[in-house]
């Protein structure tokens, strides 16, 4: 039986139908139904005997065709049922951004958009029986000469061409009829009778209205409005940006043949295709509705074909799987992959109804995509040749929902954010942007951020360790260098006797438990699912010491959710790409399904007083490296590169990852394909401090821009740690040098004889953590006993 879209609304205007408060088949009002119901009504009884008269018609006409040899089924098969045409499940699913409206992508089999019937404009509903059939409203749903003509030419072997009316026509699309002949002809009208008899008026010529093909691939009058005009046939007359009665006759006119037909060579209807003829259509619609009462002489005497609010036509253009084949192509992969874990596989959404509401945000997306896309001109990577690749995602701190995700130019090819080829490859060497979970790890230890390494000890029993391609020299603090030290000026020594000591399974753990999922080993690349298995069994035999420096690779989008998780104090939140969703119900509105969507579950990971301290001295490197936001926005950072090989010094990985309380961003710049070496516009090696910078920079100043974030702050350094700690190697400060009496210059004077005792010390004043603060060079807040090094941030396999 074919269902309702809704229950039928405001009256189509029929003389012999009772009108109500809802309209004659409204929700109150007596509707068709009621009409045919009184008994005592003469003009009920009248009618009634006429429906009879022409069933039995049908019937008669039915058997001569069969008695003529053309038919062996029985008269019954005829009056069997009407066949089920759920035009529900043939929709389009809408995927939209975190605002709820602005479509992202539109996945489905068809472009279709269900409306209620008693929604649709009155304008367009009589445009539509104008143009099709503008008697329908006063007959019984058949066209008794159409179907004598197709009976005769049956007998006389003339053509087998008939008239139809809407109901008749819709009747086909119910039973999925084909073929023009006199069989179909004659089921066609027996099932038009059926649903004449069950259904009224205004629904069946809802269910038309949603049924019928308008052609540039919309299906249904609301994908057709919205192909043609932008507009919705859901706008009421006299409303702002609804349908006149002129745009109404150009869907209306289309629908006799909405594209060209290569059998009769005639072009079709669509104005675009074919202007004289759908003028001529046009007119001949207006004609109708002019006759019909639906318009007014005076309207149609002004009425000008509506050609400057017509849309153009693209047909190359997507219409369907719209978002695919654009950088948010990525974020519809996450989508699918998110409904099925909710249950909702591709079978049931690609049936279409479904509103997916997303968490990326429009505004933040386009800023990833104006900071981070070759093809922007304003982006850095706009300097570098064509097959640089760049990857940037940011992540809501408090909440894990996915702001914006760029990972390449569209969805079917490489995603170099996020996992490829079912999660078997992808992910990219994250150098000293991993040591941030290196300190998580160390501070879970009570290791102290003012302990002492030793940063040259670069060998371990025959083992050389990289320290990003610097030689002693280049390190001042030498064999006393603290691990804030340490940090911002990316040494690499340091991390790896962090690791040897607690181990580096407790480095894996720290980073799964910040938001690392999966971890590739470089002996095979095979990738490692963090979540499922327990880091011992991990490290060292898949991941060794230099995990603390990030040898191996992972994914931008974990890489995110981790920064995300230290931006948030230690409390971690999945990353994810669904906010909720929803589908149609039998009245058209958007109703969300229960259970279904984002289902936050904040965990917490690490002590909070444990991760101020390392967002402390993290929120010293943006500045350090000239990369500090407007408006003096605090934020986090840490840079990070990878050399190409062992033989070489070129860098083939380059990285800058920081966050804000509001926003966390993780950036990665590479090549496309086999890993090539990474160089600046000007031809000087990559590093995390260059490209990588200067795309999160861009990115993070623009997306608090607009999404107008107030300035928030971290918490202040809490210097947590047990200064007596067991694993650091490093030697112990020398004494400060200082001149006689102390390095009082006034000796043992009086301070009435000394005035200037108290002013020699504005380049060491306290900053209550214990370290000296000018607040005026690169490593504010290093020791002084531990001058920095002239270069911070070389380049080389796992430095800055």
């Amino acid at each position: 039986m074919v269902r309702p879209v809704s229950p039928a609304g405001p009256g189509l205007g029929r003389p012999d139908v009772l009108e109500g408060p809802g309209g004659p088949s409204g929700p109150t009002g007596p509707g068709r139904r009621a009409a045919k119901a009184g008994k005592g009504d003469p003009a009920a009884i009248k009618r009634a005997k006429r429906r009879k008269r022409i069933n039995w018609i049908v019937a008669a006409f039915a058997v001569v065709v069969m008695m003529a040899g053309a038919g062996v089924v029985g008269l019954t098969w005829f009056y069997d049922d009407v066949p089920t045409y759920d035009t529900s499940e043939l929709q389009a699913t809408s995927i939209v951004y975190s605002d709820g409206k602005t479509e992202l992508a539109k996945l489905g089999e068809v472009n279709r958009t269900l409306v209620p019937a008693e929604k649709i404009s009155p304008v367009v509903k009589q445009a539509v029986m104008a143009a099709e059939d503008k008697n329908f409203l006063d007959h019984e749903g058949i066209d008794l000469k159409g179907i004598a003509r197709a009976a005769w030419n049956n007998f006389t072997g003339g053509d087998t061409q008939g008239a139809s009316t809407i109901t008749q026509q819709y009747a086909r699309h119910a039973a999925d009829l084909s073929g023009i002949n006199y069989n179909r002809k004659i089921r066609e009208a027996v099932l038009a009778r059926k649903l004449e008899q069950d259904f009224s008026k205004d629904e069946i010529l809802g269910y038309y209205l949603n049924a019928i093909y308008f052609g540039r691939g919309a299906h249904g009058v609301e994908a057709a409005a919205q192909m043609y005009f932008r507009k919705s046939v859901l706008t009421q007359p006299g409303q702002k940006n609804a349908l006149t009665k002129e745009e109404a006759a150009v869907l209306a006119a289309v629908i006799k043949q909405p594209e060209p037909d290569t059998a009769t060579g005639h072009k079709g209807y669509d104005p675009q295709t074919n202007i004289e003829a759908a003028k001529e259509r046009w007119n001949y619609t207006l004609g109708n509705m002019v006759e019909k009462g639906w318009m007014t002489p005076e309207e149609r005497a002004k009425s000008v074909y509506p050609e400057k609010t017509l849309q153009k036509y693209d047909p190359k253009k997507c219409n369907i799987g719209c978002g695919i084949d654009k950088p948010t192509g990525n974020v519809v992969n996450y989508v699918r992959d998110e409904l099925e874990a909710m249950g909702i596989p591709a079978a049931e959404w690609k049936k279409g109804g479904y509103r997916i509401t997303t968490t990326i945000d429009s505004r933040a997306q386009k800023a990833a995509e104006e900071a981070a896309r070759w093809a922007s001109t304003s982006s850095p990577m706009h300097k570098l040749p064509k097959y640089y690749k760049a990857a940037l995602v940011a992540i809501n701190p408090s909440n894990g929902q996915v702001m914006a995700y760029y990972g390449g130019e569209n969805g079917t090819g490489y995603d170099y954010a996020g996992l490829n080829d079912g999660g078997n490859s992808g992910g990219h060497a994250a150098g000293s942007t991993f040591k941030i979970y290196t300190l998580a790890a160390a501070l879970r230890e009570e290791i102290p951020m003012d302990s002492r390494w030793d940063a040259l000890k670069d060998d371990d029993n025959g083992r050389k360790i990289s320290n990003a391609g610097r030689d002693a020299g280049d390190i001042k603090c030498g064999h006393s260098c603290t691990l804030e030290q340490s940090t911002i000026s990316s040494y690499n020594v340091p991390f790896y006797w962090i690791a040897d000591g607690i181990g580096p399974d407790k480095v894996v753990a720290a980073a799964r438990d910040a938001g690392i999922r999966t971890m590739f080993d470089t002996s095979k690349g095979k990738p490692h699912d963090l979540t499922k298995t327990d880091p011992k069994k991990l490290a060292p035999a898949e991941f060794d010491n230099e995990v603390a420096f990030g040898q191996y690779p992972i994914t931008v989008l974990d890489h995110a959710n981790g920064v995300a998780t230290l931006a948030n104090r230690g409390v971690y939140n999945k990353a994810h790409f669904i906010r909720s969703v929803e589908k149609r119900d039998a009245n058209g509105k958007f109703v969300k399904l229960a259970g279904k969507g984002e289902k936050l579950d904040p965990q917490t990971r690490f002590v909070a007083n444990q991760i101020d301290d390392i967002n402390a001295v993290l929120q010293k490197i943006p500045d350090n490296i000239g990369k500090d936001l407007k408006e003096g926005r605090p934020a986090t950072g840490k840079t990070g590169t990878w050399e190409l090989n062992q033989e070489r010094s070129d860098n083939g990985d380059a990285w800058m990852v920081g966050a804000t309380p509001q926003v966390a961003a993780a950036v990665w710049v590479g090549t496309e394909g086999k890993r090539r070496a990474i160089e600046e516009a000007g031809g000087k090696k990559m590093s995390g401090s260059g490209t990588p910078a200067s795309i999160w920079e861009m990115f993070m100043d623009l997306v608090h821009s607009r999404l107008g974030l107030p300035v928030e702050r971290f918490e202040e350094r809490k210097n947590t740690g047990n200064p007596d700690s067991t694993y650091p190697n490093g030697q112990s400060p020398p004494p400060p040098t200082q001149g006689p009496n102390n390095g009082n210059p006034c000796g043992n004077l009086p301070d009435f004889l000394c005035p200037d005792r108290d002013n020699g010390g504005d380049n060491n004043n306290n900053d209550g953590n214990g370290n000296g603060n000018n607040n005026q060079g690169p490593n504010a807040g290093t020791p002084t006993t531990a001058p920095p090094p002239e270069n911070p941030f070389p380049n080389g396999g796992g430095g800055g």
